[in-house]
């Protein structure tokens, strides 16, 4: 079905209706409640658009220069911010389509046996809610009883990229536009199609699943800000910026289709800390469904082990 909705998507459909782009004054940067379960399908395909150098919508072709691009080396940034040596680079690949920029992906930097450490990124390069809402205790009761910890995360995405340069986070979000959440795949999620491209899965059961999804997401966006009033940190931290009132809706869809597609669902660790955004870790990573490789938590680090032996230069495979 994968490589269907590929074919649909980058051969059959013509694109001509984009999402609006964010205003220019706001520079915006599984499980979700049982109601709102994602089917496979959209789990590692999903779209986190953009329209330029500085907005994550969809649209038309990203252009930056190579001068720029060496300042977001996300893998430099990394180093410079705690990450050990590690024995993975960042290679690119083409894009599907010719207006969209390559896809960067995690490659072994040497021969690797099974049982090899790839690499370790230490919990200060790690996005989790007991970051984002600063307590664990408010991070249970918002995504027992409000909002999904996707949301939450997608909600944090967007207050930091709205901050452009001076945000921390500024090389993986620009990662993150980069890759246009399209996976290692370069399947662009249903949810941000138009609905005359959804036309072409009309008799399929997954129009309907997309279609619920789309309602589920609505639902959450409609929630942000009580979850932005009860958490201190983000109200402390943005206190002027009522989330949707900040940010439109296809702004919250476009985020948080695009942290689905990078989530990593950590296991044996507290509540606040189970879902997590590791750079290194998707869409960079290639998805197998055979693979027995996983992001785990070791001490203070999140770090991966492979389970095959790789050559230098071939792509990194997680399940």
């Amino acid at each position: 079905l994968e490589m269907e909705l590929a074919c649909l998507r980058n051969k059959c459909i013509s694109i001509s209706t984009p999402i609006p782009s964010l205003p220019h004054s706001l520079p915006i940067t599984r499980p979700l409640s049982s109601s709102f379960r994602l089917i496979p399908l959209l789990r590692k395909n999903l779209c986190f658009a953009s329209s330029s150098s500085d907005t994550l919508v969809a649209g038309s072709t990203v252009v930056t220069n190579k001068k720029e691009d060496e300042f977001v080396d996300l893998k430099s940034w990394m180093h410079k911010n705690g990450l050990p040596p590690c024995k993975v680079v960042l290679q690119e690949k083409p894009s599907h389509h010719e207006k969209h920029r390559p896809i960067h992906y995690v490659a072994a930097s040497e021969d690797l046996q099974v049982g090899d450490v790839a690499f370790s990124v230490p919990n200060s390069l790690v996005v989790t809610l007991e970051r984002v809402l600063g307590n664990e205790t408010i991070a249970e009761l918002l995504t027992t009883n409000k909002l999904s910890e996707l949301a939450c995360l997608a909600l944090y995405l967007m207050y930091e990229k709205k901050q452009g340069k001076k945000s921390f986070w500024y090389p993986y979000i620009r990662e993150l536009d980069r890759q246009r959440g399209r996976g290692q795949m370069a399947v662009e999620s249903p949810l941000l199609w138009s609905e005359a491209e959804l036309d072409y899965l009309t008799g399929s059961p997954t129009k309907a699943e997309v279609v619920e999804r789309a309602e589920g997401i609505k639902r959450e966006y409609n929630e942000l800000d009580t979850v932005w009033f009860m958490a201190g940190s983000l109200f402390q931290q943005y206190p002027y910026d009522i989330p949707t009132e900040a940010f439109p809706f296809e702004i919250f869809k476009q985020a948080f289709v695009a942290v689905q597609s990078c989530v990593v669902h950590l296991q044996k660790v507290s509540l606040a800390r189970r879902f997590a955004l590791v750079p290194l870790g998707p869409p960079l990573l290639a998805y197998r469904s055979n693979c027995k490789a996983m992001l785990s938590v070791v001490g203070d680090a999140v770090q991966l082990v492979v389970d095959r032996a790789y050559k230098a230069g071939e792509s990194i495979v997680v399940w």
